[in-house]
């Protein structure tokens, strides 16, 4: 799985599948749950650490161009689940839309955004969305309508097996104000993050009121290394890898970070990654 990860670790999973169309994602997900095969969904693999011994059952990752659809019709983005959200953003901008320029510099797909309401301090996308089609484990495909949909800091009701499309409520804008907004979002995401390095973004979930790093850099860990993975020295809530890092060398460092602040500080850090 090490390839299909931004961290660049982790182990072997038995069956890795990249279907076609929706036909065949729904075949597969209905032969998976009668054999009784465990399953998931992969995105850009940006908010994932998979473990060094890997994954039983199967992983499906929707990056055929079936899934990576964009629409625009006035004031709403109909969007797959597979677009990157920077061309989700950039497509909204080039429209003359205004809202989802608040998420520049969040790595990942809408469909990882929506199940984890990817965000920060300028806003969320669970704000924007009004509805989202999903399928069940059992293949059944339902849309979850705007009083359906409940978001809050990183997660949202959308826990189905796969988000297929949502569809966005945006503004009309000023263009150039719009854009400006998106390059100093993306000027500050790059200057305070360690963007050009292999990492999963955010490790964990700010406590309320206060910032993860900023708790990891007060007990002294910024810089800390074991292995080949190290806390980023930019920014101490990012754990960053170099080739030949195992997913136990980022596992050790969650463990520390966890341990070290709840004993200095008595805050308990609580991951934002998934971890298989």
């Amino acid at each position: 799985m090490a390839p299909h990860t931004w961290l660049k670790t982790g182990g072997p999973v038995q069956m890795y599948v990249e279907p076609r169309n929706l036909d065949e994602l729904q075949a597969f997900v209905k032969a998976c749950h009668q054999e009784d095969l465990p399953i998931r969904l992969i995105g850009s693999g940006s908010n994932i650490l998979v473990k060094d011994e890997g994954i039983n059952g199967a992983v499906i990752h929707l990056s055929h161009d079936e899934f990576t659809k964009i629409h625009v019709d006035g004031e709403t983005i109909t969007c797959d689940s597979g677009v990157l959200l920077t061309q989700l953003i950039t497509e909204s901008v080039k429209a003359g839309l205004t809202g989802l320029e608040s998420l520049a510099g969040i790595p990942g797909t809408v469909g990882g955004a929506l199940h984890g309401n990817a965000g920060g301090k300028t806003g969320e996308i669970g704000q924007f969305t009004q509805s989202a089609r999903v399928m069940t484990l059992k293949g059944e495909i339902l849309t979850r309508t705007e009083d359906e949909l409940t978001f809050s800091y990183r997660q949202s009701s959308l826990d189905e097996l796969v988000i297929l499309d949502a569809i966005f409520g945006l503004k009309k804008g000023d263009p150039d104000e719009t854009t400006l907004r998106l390059r100093k979002n993306w000027i500050v995401k790059k200057a305070s993050q360690p963007l050009s390095f292999q990492s999963a973004g955010c490790i964990f979930k700010n406590p309320r009121g206060m910032s993860a790093g900023a708790l990891i850099e007060e007990a002294g860990l910024k810089g800390t290394k074991i292995g080949k993975a190290e806390i980023s020295d930019l920014h101490a809530n990012f754990i960053v890898t170099e080739e030949g890092a195992s997913s136990d060398d980022v596992l050790r460092l969650i463990d520390l970070a966890q341990s070290k602040v709840s004993e200095q500080l008595e805050v308990d850090l609580e991951l934002e990654i998934v971890i298989w």
